[in-house]
């Protein structure tokens, strides 16, 4: 897994540098070459930073924070909530397409491939960065958390004026990280079936673009369906 540290955007790999020298990312990177020896890992290898590659650090105007990736074959592809083209969307992203079309009358879209949000500043991070197959939270615990954490607060220390969007109580947990007199922060439960009572009518895009637009920064075009 020495790609780990060569794949991923320049911006991203000056600000983590310090992280990527510790001793926990050592053993992360040794968890994860044994776990590639025995077993099938999700997103593939080159998709692992996907999420910093198509967000440079300098880019990223707003976050939304994941727990770990779709453990189904060629479902992840390394965005929170964002599945590969082909891939049936889950039932969590369909639940944020319906809240997109109430809030802001967007057709739900026919894919869920949210590269079009990541390439316009939407960092779309997940906790853990890779999964088993068909093992949810496999990768857990095993030192991608404190990477995240980490990139979450150098997110809040290097920039200004983000748009954190937290939902549910996992994401929720990382507000500790984000410095509030600098950033705006958003909180509604999760999407997932589950929660989502409480998801729906959360506006968080429309809310989110005003308060980009209060800040002086572009707004998000949402609507994945144009090409």
């Amino acid at each position: 897994m020495s790609e780990l540290q060569v794949k991923i955007e320049p911006g991203w790999k000056e600000a983590l540098a310090d992280q990527f020298r510790m001793p926990y990312f050592q053993e992360l990177k040794a968890f994860l070459i044994e776990e590639k020896r025995k077993y099938d890992i999700f997103p593939p290898g080159n998709q692992i930073f996907s999420a910093f590659n198509h967000t440079p650090i300098s880019d990223v105007k707003v976050v939304i924070i994941g727990q770990d990736p779709y453990h189904g074959p060629g479902q992840a592809n390394g965005l929170c909530f964002s599945v590969s083209d082909g891939i049936k969307p889950p039932p969590s992203l369909v639940n944020i397409f319906k809240e997109l079309n109430t809030d802001l009358g967007i057709p739900v879209p026919i894919h869920g491939n949210l590269e079009k949000w990541a390439n316009q500043g939407v960092f779309l991070l997940n906790a853990t960065l890779t999964v088993r197959q068909g093992q949810p939270a496999s990768h857990n615990g095993h030192g991608w958390e404190q990477f995240t954490d980490a990139v979450i607060q150098t997110l809040s220390l290097q920039c200004n004026g983000l748009v954190f969007l937290l939902w549910g109580r996992f994401a929720q947990a990382k507000e500790s990280l984000i410095d509030t007199s600098k950033h705006h922060i958003l909180k509604a439960a999760h999407p997932s079936p589950f929660s989502v009572t409480g998801f729906f009518g959360c506006r968080h895009f429309s809310k989110a673009n005003a308060l980009l637009i209060s800040g002086g920064k572009t707004p998000v075009d949402w609507n994945i369906n144009k090409t």
